[in-house]
C-alpha cells in the first residue's frame, strides 16, 4: 500500500511540474531591440540615441545592436589621436551588448583594430574570420546574452567581396594581411542547431553582408532563403532603409551614417516570435537628448577644430560627388607631378559646399587614409586595367572614350596616344592592391596620402576649386 501510494505521489509531482514548465515556456515574454549600423564615424546624434534607449528601458528589457561599419567617415574620429576611439568610448557609455565587425573596421590598420576592440565594453561576433597571429582579439563566431527571462543568441557574418579571385572583405588588402576570411555562406550551416544548443529564445544573424546579393553572393535576402535557421536578421554593409520579410524571417537595416535608429518590439512565446513591430526612428529630428553624452561629444569635437576647421581654399560652387572626381584627380596629377591619375568612384564620399574649404572637408572626401603611388605604364596596360577591371573611374591627363569593344586614348588636344607609349600613373595605393594583376611588381611609394595631396594641392598649388562641368567618368561596358 504504500508503495501504490508513493508511486501515485511521484505521478502527481511529475505532472505538476511538467504543468508548470509548459506554463512557464506559454508565458509572453517581450523586448525590445534597438539597431544602428554603417555610423562611419558619426556620433553627433548617439547623445539623442542614448536618450531613447535610456527611456525605454524604463519601461522594460532592451538590447543594442550595431552592424558595423562603424569607423571611417568622421574626421573627428578617424583622425583624433587615438584613431577611432571617441566612438567606441560613447558605444561603451550607451551600452551597447553587441557589434558585427564591418569591412572599413579593418581601415585604420591592425594595430589600431586590436586597441578598438579591447577598449570596447560590448561583444564582437564574426563567424568567418581568424585573426590568426596578428594580435587581434578572435571575436566571437556567436554569442548568448541574457536579457531579462530571454536567452538572446547573435551570429556574426561579414562580407568578403573586397577583392576578385581573393577572400577578403572590402578594405584595403594590405590591411588584412595575416587574417584569414571565409565565405559567409561557406559557414553558416555549420551553426544550423545553435538555438537549441544554447537553449536560446531567439536565434539572430546580425551581419554585414548587404540586404540583397548578386551572381551568387550572399546577402541577407539569400541568407534567409538559403538557411532559414533565423529568428530575424538584423544587417548592414549596403547602407539601405530595411523592413522586410523573406522566408518568414523579418529583416532590418537601418540607414548610415546615424541618421536613423531601428527599433524591433517582440513578442516571444514558446522560442518562437509571436508578434513584432519596427519604428525607424529619425535622429535628426528627434529633440530629446543625453547631457552627460552630448558634453562627451562636444568635447571630442572640440579636441580636433583647430587642425580641422583651418581654411585652405574657396570652393566657387556647390560640387555634387561626381564633380569631386574632376577636383580630386586634378589636384592627385598635379602634386604628383604626373602624366595622368585614376581614382576609383566609390573612394569619393562625400560632395563639397560652396564658399571657404576646410581641412575637415577634404577628409570628409577622402577618409581611407590610403597612401600614394606612381607607375610606368604603358597605354596598352591601362587598356588592359580599365578592361578587366570594368569599374568606375574618375580620371584626370587624359580623355578615353569606349569604341565597340575596344579603349580608344587621346591626350588633352585629342590626339591618339600610341599603345607602346609609357606614361606616368598617380594613383591610391588601394586601387593597385586590389587589381594587382593589371600593374607593375613595383611602383613609386609616395610619403604622403591621398588626402594629404589634395590638402597641400589647395595650399601651395591652387586653392579655387570649379568644376561645373565634370564628365570625366569611365567604366569600360
Amino acid at each position: 500500500m504504500n508503495s501504490i501510494k508513493t508511486c501515485i505521489f511521484i505521478i502527481i509531482i511529475f505532472f505538476s511540474v511538467g504543468c508548470k514548465e509548459d506554463k512557464y515556456e506559454a508565458i509572453e515574454k517581450n523586448l525590445t531591440i534597438f539597431i544602428v549600423n554603417d555610423q562611419h564615424g558619426q556620433i553627433d546624434n548617439f547623445s539623442k540615441v542614448k536618450h531613447i534607449i535610456d527611456i525605454e528601458k524604463q519601461q522594460g528589457d532592451v538590447f543594442v545592436a550595431c552592424g558595423g561599419d562603424i569607423f571611417s567617415g568622421n574626421p573627428v574620429v578617424d583622425n583624433y589621436p587615438e584613431k577611432g576611439y571617441p566612438m567606441i568610448e560613447i558605444m561603451n557609455k550607451i551600452g551597447f551588448d553587441i557589434s558585427v565587425i564591418g569591412n572599413h573596421e579593418f581601415d585604420y590598420g591592425l594595430n589600431i583594430l586590436s586597441d578598438r576592440i579591447q577598449q570596447a565594453s560590448f561583444n564582437w561576433v564574426c563567424a568567418n574570420v581568424d585573426m590568426e597571429s596578428t594580435g587581434i582579439p578572435q571575436p566571437f563566431e556567436y554569442k548568448t546574452l541574457s536579457v531579462g527571462d530571454l536567452n538572446i543568441t547573435v551570429l556574426g557574418l561579414i562580407e568578403t567581396n573586397g577583392k576578385p579571385n581573393a577572400v577578403i572583405p572590402s578594405t584595403h588588402p594590405l590591411k588584412v594581411q595575416g587574417i584569414t576570411f571565409e565565405r559567409p555562406e561557406n559557414v553558416v550551416s555549420q551553426f544550423s542547431g545553435i538555438k537549441e544548443q544554447e537553449n536560446s529564445d531567439l536565434y539572430i544573424a546580425l551581419t554585414h553582408l548587404g540586404h540583397n546579393g548578386y551572381n551568387g553572393i550572399l546577402g541577407d535576402y539569400q541568407l534567409a532563403q538559403q538557411f532559414p535557421y533565423f529568428d530575424l536578421i538584423i544587417g548592414a554593409h549596403s547602407s539601405y532603409l530595411i523592413d522586410t520579410i523573406v522566408n518568414n524571417i523579418p529583416i532590418f537595416q537601418a540607414g548610415s551614417y546615424l541618421e536613423y535608429m531601428g527599433k524591433i518590439e517582440l513578442t516571444v512565446k514558446n522560442k518562437k516570435v509571436e508578434s513584432f513591430n519596427y519604428e525607424l526612428i529619425n535622429l535628426n529630428t528627434y529633440t530629446g537628448y543625453d547631457a552627460e553624452i552630448q558634453a562627451d561629444i562636444d568635447q571630442f569635437n572640440n579636441d580636433m577644430a583647430e587642425v580641422l576647421n583651418e581654411v585652405i581654399g574657396y570652393s566657387q560652387i556647390n560640387h555634387e560627388r561626381f564633380q569631386i572626381g574632376c577636383f580630386y584627380t586634378d589636384a592627385l596629377r598635379e602634386k604628383l607631378e604626373v602624366d595622368v591619375t585614376f581614382q576609383n568612384y566609390g573612394g569619393i564620399r562625400s560632395g563639397l559646399d560652396d564658399g571657404d574649404i576646410t581641412v575637415r572637408e577634404i577628409y570628409e572626401i577622402d577618409p581611407f587614409n590610403n597612401g600614394t603611388v606612381v607607375f610606368n605604364m604603358t597605354v596598352s596596360e591601362i587598356k588592359s586595367f580599365l578592361m578587366g577591371t570594368q569599374s568606375w573611374f574618375c580620371f584626370s591627363g587624359i580623355q578615353i572614350e569606349q569604341i565597340d569593344n575596344n579603349i580608344q586614348i587621346y591626350d588633352l588636344n585629342g590626339n591618339i596616344i600610341p599603345d607602346n607609349s609609357v606614361l606616368s600613373v598617380g594613383i591610391n595605393d588601394y586601387i593597385p592592391a586590389v587589381y594587382d594583376s593589371y600593374f607593375p611588381a613595383t611602383g613609386n611609394i609616395q610619403a604622403f596620402t591621398t588626402a594629404d595631396a589634395i590638402i597641400s594641392y589647395l595650399k601651395t598649388i591652387n586653392n579655387e576649386v570649379n568644376y561645373p562641368d565634370c564628365n570625366r567618368y569611365f567604366r569600360y561596358q
